[in-house]
C-alpha cells in the first residue's frame, strides 16, 4: 500500500478535498449511470442527515488519484468543528475549530490556514446554513444510495464535493454518510471512505485544538 504525503504548498480546494464532512466506495459511478428512481426529497434528507449528527468519530481511510492511501480518526462536533487524526506516519493533521481549517505539517513545522465561512464546507459543517444552496442530487445509479454534489459556482476554486449516503434506518435521517469524493480546482481527485461511525459520542472542545510547530520550533535548543 502506497502512503500518502501531502504538500503543506496544497490549495485550499485540496485540503477541502482532505477534510470534507466532511464520505461509499470510489468506486460507485457517479456519471454515468443507469437511471434509477430517485426522490427530490433525498435532497432534504441528505441535509436532514448531516443536522442530524451532533457528534460522530470514524475511522477513515483516504486514497488520492495515484492511489496512495492512508488511515485515521475521524471527529465530528457541530457546528463546525472536525478533526482528521492521520495515522503517525503521516506526521500532519487537519483541524477545523468552527471557523478557520488548518492543515498542519509537523514534518516541516509549518501551518495552512483557510476561513470555512462563505465555502460548500461552512455549508456542511454548520447545520444554520442550507446544504441546497450548493448541493444537487446526482445519480448514483443504486437505488439504496444517495449522492449529493456540492459546489459553489461563485468559487470554482473550492473544487466539488460528492457526497455519499447509503439508507440505514438507524443513522441520523435515516442516511448514513459512508464516503465523499472530492475533486479540486486542479482536478485531483480524493476518495474518503468512513467506517465504524459512532454517533452521539462524547467529544470535547479541546478535540479541536493542535499544537503549533511554528511555535515550538522557535524555542531554544
Amino acid at each position: 500500500m502506497k502512503k500518502l504525503r501531502i504538500p503543506l504548498s496544497t490549495s485550499f480546494g485540496s485540503a477541502l478535498a482532505l477534510a470534507m464532512v466532511a464520505a461509499a466506495p470510489a468506486t460507485y459511478a457517479l456519471a454515468p449511470a443507469p437511471a434509477v428512481a430517485q426522490s427530490a426529497a433525498d435532497l432534504d434528507r441528505a441535509v436532514e442527515a448531516l443536522r442530524g449528527i451532533s457528534t460522530m468519530k470514524a475511522n477513515f481511510t483516504q486514497t488520492d488519484r495515484q492511489g496512495r492511501t492512508i488511515g485515521g480518526v475521524l471527529t465530528l462536533k457541530r457546528p463546525g468543528k472536525i478533526r482528521f487524526e492521520y495515522e503517525k506516519s503521516a506526521n500532519m493533521l487537519v483541524v477545523s475549530n468552527g471557523s478557520s481549517l488548518y492543515l498542519v505539517d509537523y514534518e516541516v513545522d509549518q501551518v495552512q490556514r483557510w476561513p470555512i465561512s462563505n465555502s460548500p464546507l461552512g455549508a456542511l459543517l454548520d447545520p444554520s446554513r442550507d446544504v441546497k444552496r450548493y448541493g444537487k442530487l446526482v445519480s448514483s445509479g443504486n437505488a439504496n444510495v444517495v449522492a449529493v454534489e456540492v459546489r459553489d459556482p461563485k468559487r470554482p476554486e473550492f473544487g466539488v464535493i460528492t457526497l455519499i449516503f447509503t439508507r440505514d434506518a438507524s443513522a441520523p435521517g435515516g442516511l448514513q454518510l459512508t464516503n465523499w469524493v472530492a475533486l479540486d480546482s486542479q482536478n485531483n481527485r480524493t476518495t474518503v471512505r468512513l467506517s465504524n461511525q459512532r454517533y452521539g459520542v462524547s467529544v470535547a472542545d479541546s478535540a479541536f485544538t493542535f499544537r503549533d510547530p511554528r511555535r515550538s520550533s522557535r524555542r531554544p535548543g
